[in-house]
């Protein structure tokens, strides 16, 4: 006798770790087609951006401040329209349907914002309870914390007191409640001390394993040499070039930002 039932938190988090490249499509999760931002006064921040973000591919945009990263991420999410073209989340325009765009992203900024008088399981099940995940239990969120590296004694604590770095990871595990696709994040590493970076990036790595499509904004170069399966610079609002993993085996990729970087 068969029966079909619903996956159980525990078998949504083991599986959530391990590795599917064979089973993942070529389709883009994470789409820009000629993306062009000119605010009011006249700046051109996104300059005819074209970029594909496949399953399992971490996607670093490096570019110095200004370089108009955070605007990128802003049309993603609808937060600012676009002068022209699109951005697509899972085949979606983020743009002419942003109530479904976002509901296959996930959203990491350099600060996540969390309610610091919540406890760190409170604030998962106020993010869990908005995206209809209303079937979730105490002992579901202490598993997902687990995984991402929380300890147990933080659980049940109140997220105020927390360092930037736990409140990084606990912004991972709102991602992985989601069960969102694409991950977009915007210097999420900035601030952080070397050991909670690293933790941070050991879980990307993990997502990255499981299927999602990642993008990150970074300033870091040694970062994004680490990370990236692609590193896409961006100049005045302009993606110049891109550099595949490949690639940066062969090249001196801080020699090569610098090169782009330099003053016309």
């Amino acid at each position: 006798m068969t029966y079909d039932r619903q996956k159980t938190i525990e078998e949504e988090i083991e599986e959530s770790f391990i590795p599917r490249s064979e089973n993942m499509s070529d389709q883009p999760v994470i789409q820009a087609v000629d993306l062009t931002k000119r605010y009011e006064d006249g700046l051109l921040a996104v300059d005819h951006l074209n970029m594909d973000i496949k399953p399992g591919q971490i996607y670093c945009l490096l570019g110095a401040n200004g370089a108009g990263k955070t605007t990128v991420i802003n049309l993603f999410f609808n937060f600012i329209e676009p002068t022209r073209g699109s951005a697509r989340i899972n085949g979606y325009d983020c743009t002419r349907e942003p109530l479904e765009a976002k509901k296959y992203a996930a959203y990491i900024p350099e600060n996540v914002m969390l309610y610091g008088n919540f406890s760190a399981r409170q604030n998962l099940d106020f993010f869990a309870k908005l995206t209809g995940r209303n079937n979730l239990k105490r002992e579901d969120y202490h598993m997902v914390m687990r995984q991402i590296g929380l300890p147990e004694s933080s659980f049940e604590k109140r997220v105020k007191t927390f360092s930037k770095g736990m409140r990084q990871k606990l912004g991972i595990a709102i991602a992985i409640l989601k069960q969102a696709p694409a991950l977009i994040l915007d210097e999420p590493t900035s601030g952080l001390d070397p050991k909670a970076a690293s933790d941070f990036v050991d879980l990307l790595f993990r997502l990255k394993s499981e299927g999602k499509a990642i993008l990150m904004s970074t300033h870091d170069i040694f970062r994004a040499k680490e990370m990236a399966d692609v590193v896409g610079i961006m100049k005045e609002g302009v993606l110049i070039t891109e550099k595949t993993k490949e690639d940066m085996v062969h090249d001196d990729l801080e020699k090569w930002y610098l090169r782009y970087m330099e003053v016309d």
